[in-house]
């Protein structure tokens, strides 16, 4: 006798690895996701990548076509925005409860998210005031999948002479985390910008690694 099917919605770490993975490509910009960046992403090999991606597929949770660009169905982002949900507010209340610095958050993240109960993580959301946001700026969707953006521009692209606050910083790379920390700048701050990687912050001006002007995000 053949068992029942296995819904969407059964916990599964690897399908929901590739599902963030789609869902952070297009957070901040349009561009769908291609297998070969999927793959370097996930530090996986092409074949892998691809035979997963098929799977996603038959499950509904993705739409591809061979050598095309991936795109999450709704079910799929349904499934990436409440995994990311779990995660950023589990970042926040580490950093708010338990004196984590940002550049600590993300590894403790990827493991409690699949360990933290829906009831728990709905007592941390209350707990926390329902944050929009989590420490690195990146927002926190709502119980339906719901996420607030403003308008942004990525550092990079910013002309020298723009005001903005820092909307976001790229949690990727810790080492860049604590320089851009070291530097003054934060999340919500006000700057204006110099140069692709330096910012006047008050009456301070101050250089950011190179990195910053593809990890920081201003309003636009």
């Amino acid at each position: 006798m053949r068992g029942a099917p296995v819904p969407w919605s059964v916990p599964s770490p690897a399908v929901d690895d590739y599902l963030k993975t789609i869902y952070h490509h297009t957070e901040w910009q349009d561009d769908r996701i291609t297998p070969s960046q999927l793959a370097a992403e996930l530090g996986l090999a092409p074949s892998s990548v691809t035979e997963m991606v098929q799977k996603l597929a038959a499950q509904g949770l993705v739409t591809h076509r061979p050598y095309g660009p991936i795109a999450l169905s709704d079910e799929g982002a349904r499934r990436a925005a409440a995994i990311i949900r779990r995660h950023r507010l589990i970042e926040t209340w580490l950093v708010r409860e338990f004196g984590y610095a940002w550049d600590e958050v993300h590894d403790e993240a990827e493991v409690l998210e699949h360990a933290v109960s829906d009831r728990l993580l709905e007592g941390i959301d209350e707990r926390l005031g329902r944050p929009r946001f989590d420490p690195h700026g990146d927002a926190i969707p709502d119980a339906d999948g719901h996420v607030h953006r403003e308008p942004f521009v990525l550092l990079g692209a910013a002309p020298a002479g723009h005001t903005g606050r820092v909307l976001r910083v790229s949690d990727r790379d810790p080492e860049l985390l604590r320089a851009v920390e070291t530097a003054g700048v934060s999340v919500g701050a006000v700057v204006t910008v110099t140069d692709a990687a330096s910012l006047r912050v008050g009456e301070a001006d101050v250089a950011l690694p190179a990195a910053a002007a593809g990890a920081v995000w201003l309003s636009a």
